[in-house]
């Protein structure tokens, strides 16, 4: 048996009630993936989007639902190193990727002012839809996790003063036609990371030109981490700590909050108080 078809069964048999099953229902649940969608699959390099792949082409190969897939890694200008690493993967995977060249890196590192990352995800963004477009594709899947949901619900609340969350689907805003989806949605980090142990596996994590890291270890400063830390500990008095923020958010209630945003029109509980 080739190691890609190693990879394959430990999806769907070992890994099944952790990835296989959760990747199915969100698509499900979701309503992520339609009859005849025509999907970009992105891949950064690291161990969620490859992941993402194998379960897109398992879901083409045993599913019910025909689409097609194309497999895209954008180069936003890695270093020889990540670039070479990100090949071997694909080639030991079976991921048949088309790398695209951009200039990313450069354009941000000559910034002398403002966000870098912030323009750098924007550009990525920009990058990838268009790229969705000239490939003919409806839909862009992103590999983004349920650690990333929770992170990002709490990140909102800690530092941006609302109560909002990573969706499972979106529409575009400026590439009409295009809609983003996030198949992993369901799928806790944990297992993707046991997932690429059990398989030997070892993907890039962070690729940036600032940090020039193909460590798993993050450095320790970014605000998203301190979510992963607070997670963790509050996670050894409540086991299902994150479950149970993940399932907040599907339901709010809303007799028992002051107010909500609703395409940009603020409202006040008091509108309905004595009505």
């Amino acid at each position: 048996m080739e190691k890609y078809q190693e990879v394959e069964r430990s999806i769907i048999k070992t890994y099944r009630k952790e990835i296989w099953s959760r990747f199915i229902k969100a698509v499900k649940d979701y309503e992520l993936i339609k009859e005849n969608d025509k999907i970009m699959v992105c891949i950064s390099g690291g161990k969620d989007s490859f992941l993402l792949a194998k379960c897109i082409q398992e879901l083409k190969k045993h599913g019910k639902i025909h689409f097609d897939a194309s497999f895209v890694v954008m180069n936003p200008g890695y270093n020889e190193e990540n670039k070479k690493k990100i090949l071997e993967n694909a080639k030991i995977l079976n991921v048949p990727i088309e790398m695209f060249e951009t200039d990313i890196f450069d354009v941000v590192s000559s910034l002398t002012e403002g966000n870098p990352c912030y323009l750098c995800a924007r550009m990525r963004r920009g990058h990838l839809y268009n790229k969705a477009q000239e490939l003919g594709c409806n839909k862009i899947a992103l590999g983004h996790h349920f650690d990333d949901v929770i992170e990002t619900t709490l990140l909102s609340m800690f530092y941006g003063a609302e109560i909002k969350t990573m969706m499972p689907k979106l529409y575009s805003d400026n590439f009409p036609g295009l809609e983003l989806i996030r198949p992993l949605y369901l799928v806790k980090e944990n297992s993707i990371l046991s997932w690429a142990k059990y398989n030997d596996l070892h993907f890039i994590n962070c690729a940036c030109r600032f940090t020039e890291s193909c460590s798993i270890n993050d450095d320790g400063t970014s605000k998203r981490l301190e979510m992963k830390k607070l997670i963790n500990t509050l996670r050894k008095e409540e086991k299902d700590i994150d479950d149970n923020i993940f399932k907040s958010m599907h339901n709010i209630n809303m007799n028992c909050i002051l107010g909500y945003r609703k395409d940009d029109e603020k409202h006040s509980f008091l509108e309905e108080y004595d009505k």
